[in-house]
């Protein structure tokens, strides 16, 4: 297989940078200071426990710049709220056969994919990741920077699954194909409804706990809703003791966080929280927690308010 990665920022980033890394063909697309920066210097760099690496990867300012091939696979890496435009730009140019694999948080995003192209899968993103920095992002875990499983989407599993799974473990991840993918999608979105707290947020107690409620929310709206989700357990045995932080440098947040400290004046809460609120609506469940968090961190990052500056309590009196 070669791969496209559209959307070399903090996920991305990493796995296209490892894939290249192992000697698989990768070809990476960023934008703006990023591309630029990774042109400048050659390549993009990969902070690990080793060292900071380069990963000397062809790259593209959009999928125009990509030399398209039959063998060619997508990992769309960009953010829930970007998936329409980095669409536009995919179908335009690469084949429709293409094969499309969502590394993305969320669950909306496959749906959209596979209006327009037909061969879609998920993947379930356990990769803790940094970009903060023009031309770099930072491998959070060693030795194993992440756990990548995929599936096609809706359900099921195929050989492609089956190659990506093995490319991916050639670069250092775990990974293996799953058929029910958008079950264990939906657990991991219930870990991400908390972003926007750990994002909007002061980190203390009264963020735990409204991090908390936001999660319990959402699980009896998917049960409402009668979604398929593997269980916790099933979860944290998947994750085991796989993902080890490196503890050489500073702790920082997750990718809405990431967002709100780089001043981009936009979050795809909308798709996390927000997908609680959305199917709420839609079974008849009232979800104002996740609403709040919802509301509060996009006008944060409308205004380009500073990252964990909200008092959680504040926001728990309100509720």
């Amino acid at each position: 297989m070669r791969y496209v990665v559209l959307g070399a920022g903090a996920v991305g980033g990493v796995i296209g940078a490892r894939l290249h890394l192992a000697g698989v063909p990768t070809t990476l697309v960023a934008r703006g200071a990023h591309l630029d920066r990774v042109r400048d210097q050659g390549g993009m760099v990969l902070d690990t426990a080793d060292g900071r690496l380069l990963a000397d990867a062809p790259v593209a300012g959009s999928a125009a710049g990509v030399a398209w091939t039959d063998d060619t696979v997508v990992l769309l890496a960009v953010k829930s709220h970007q998936t329409p435009a980095a669409l536009d730009d995919l179908v335009a140019h690469a084949p429709p056969s293409t094969p499309v694999v969502c590394a993305q948080n969320g669950v909306a995003n496959e749906a959209v994919v596979l209006r327009r192209m037909e061969r879609t899968y998920g993947m379930c993103v356990m990769l803790p990741s940094t970009h903060l920095e023009p031309g770099a992002v930072v491998q959070k875990c060693h030795p194993v920077p992440g756990i990548l499983d995929l599936g096609r989407f809706p359900t099921g599993s195929d050989e492609v699954a089956e190659a990506v799974a093995a490319d991916l473990q050639r670069a250092g991840f775990e990974s293996v194909p799953r058929p029910d993918i958008m079950a264990w999608k939906h657990r991991k979105l219930l870990m991400n409804v908390g972003n926007g707290v750990d994002a909007a947020c002061l980190p203390d107690g009264d963020a735990e706990k409204l991090a908390d409620l936001a999660r319990d929310e959402g699980e009896r709206v998917l049960a409402a809703a009668g979604i398929p989700v593997v269980t916790d357990a099933e979860d944290r045995a998947r994750r085991g003791d796989t993902l080890r932080r490196r503890t050489d440098r500073p702790p920082a947040g997750g990718s809405t966080w990431q967002s709100l400290t780089r001043g981009l004046g936009t979050v795809e809460t909308d798709y996390l929280a927000g997908e609680i609120v959305l199917l709420g609506r839609l079974h008849g469940i009232p979800t104002p927690v996740n609403a709040l968090v919802q509301q509060v961190t996009a006008d944060l990052a409308r205004r380009r308010g500073p990252a964990r500056s909200i008092p959680a309590a504040d926001l728990l009196a309100r509720l």
